[in-house]
């Protein structure tokens, strides 16, 4: 499968139509942004790295039984995916406190929550991905009610099978998000996971092993992702 036109260039990945019309290729790049793109830097390796992770990751859950878009792997940057119909609002599950749920409502980061929340924001960089409601979902036609619903169950099923395999990686799988599409009609799991878009920490040390070492300066980011995905069994 080759790559025909640039659809999309997002923050960190770029798609690209084929010749099939029913399939896309997402390409990661090296690019690492925060702050809604206020801050973006070149990484080494986190293309690959990324790559590489998020198919192991959408495979694992399609073996599980979760639908996800993954087809195959093409290069070290390059992925072929199926071409989703997105619905623009994010899901977002949180096993403990940490982020903007902190910063939100004041608890304490690293609060244990049972059971773990689940919420919805809008994907809108210009209104920095306000948090919005099943209802706002549905007045404004970004998905339905029957969408709404299996997109959390879908979530928890997959809150389920990472926390176990991250764990038993000596791993915490703190919260992430989710976003999901449309393909003949069925709700699939789409984008990309990983330390890009979930929170994970050392159970005994309770390092920081994902994007927020870039956010907040803590530095050895790459080496971090490189440390999760070999500690998951990801061929780097």
């Amino acid at each position: 499968m080759k790559k025909i036109a640039e659809l999309y260039r997002g923050k960190a990945k770029t798609v690209y139509s084929t010749e099939d019309s029913n399939f896309l290729i997402l390409e990661f790049r090296n690019d690492t942004s925060a702050f809604d793109g206020q801050r973006i830097e070149q990484l080494e390796r986190k293309g690959a790295v990324n790559n590489k992770f998020n198919y192991f990751i959408m495979t694992k859950l399609k073996d599980a039984g979760i639908p996800t878009q993954i087809e195959r792997l093409l290069s070290d940057n390059e992925v072929l995916v199926k071409k989703l119909d997105m619905i623009p609002v994010e899901c977002v599950v949180r096993n403990r406190a940490a982020g903007s749920l902190v910063r939100r409502l004041g608890v304490e980061e690293g609060l244990i929550l049972i059971p773990p929340t689940f919420e919805l924001f809008l994907k809108n960089d210009s209104l920095h991905d306000p948090m919005v409601n099943e209802y706002h979902c549905e007045s404004f036609g970004w998905a339905t009610n029957k969408q709404l619903n299996r997109m959390k169950e879908l979530s928890f099923s997959i809150n389920t099978i990472l926390t176990k395999m991250f764990g038993n990686a000596g791993l915490i799988l703190v919260d992430y998000k989710l976003e999901f599409g449309l393909f003949n009609g069925e709700v699939v799991l789409g984008d990309e996971f990983s330390p890009d878009g979930c929170r994970l920490w050392e159970k005994q040390t309770l390092k920081k092993m994902d994007k927020d070492r870039f956010r907040q300066g803590l530095g050895g980011v790459i080496e971090a992702y490189e440390d999760v995905a070999h500690r998951i069994g990801v061929p780097l």
